[in-house]
């Protein structure tokens, strides 16, 4: 098992890799030439910058049982579709029971604003309990896989 990690705009890499060192996991970060990330244990592969290049670029990584964590509902599906498991950066775990569903709100969202009948707020600010909420599913997540 690895663990993949999304790179672009995630804010718990630490905490992973932190959890994955302490249970001798493998981690893989993927970011573009935008963001700049040194790690001692974590191999970091820098792609170059384009829509969903780095979601690509995991896809050809993925294989069964490896985790990846992304908060894109699309790289999330692709993961379940190659028997490898997915969690978001709140602690979702992405499974067959609610990956259809995100997509769908995600595809509707998508239309609201490009009719311009929508605008979105931005993201909440992040809080110590989500880290501590991430990082408590993703703990089950792996003893689950083991």
């Amino acid at each position: 098992m690895n663990v993949l990690i999304d790179g672009d705009g995630y804010p718990v890499i630490g905490k992973t890799i932190t959890i994955c060192k302490e249970r001798d996991i493998p981690v893989i970060v993927f970011i573009d030439t935008s963001h700049v990330l040194r790690d001692d244990y974590a191999r970091v592969v820098i792609v170059d910058k384009g829509n969903d290049a780095v979601d690509f670029a995991i896809v050809n990584q993925i294989q069964p049982k490896d985790i990846v964590i992304t908060q894109d509902y699309g790289l999330a599906s692709m993961a379940l579709a190659k028997r490898a498991k997915a969690i978001n950066q709140n602690g979702l775990v992405y499974d067959e029971n609610n990956i259809d569903s995100l997509l769908a709100s995600r595809h509707m969202a998508k239309m609201a604003r490009r009719e311009g009948s929508y605008r979105f707020k931005g993201p909440k600010k992040r809080m110590e309990s989500d880290n501590k909420g991430f990082a408590e599913s993703f703990i089950r997540l792996i003893e689950n896989e083991n």
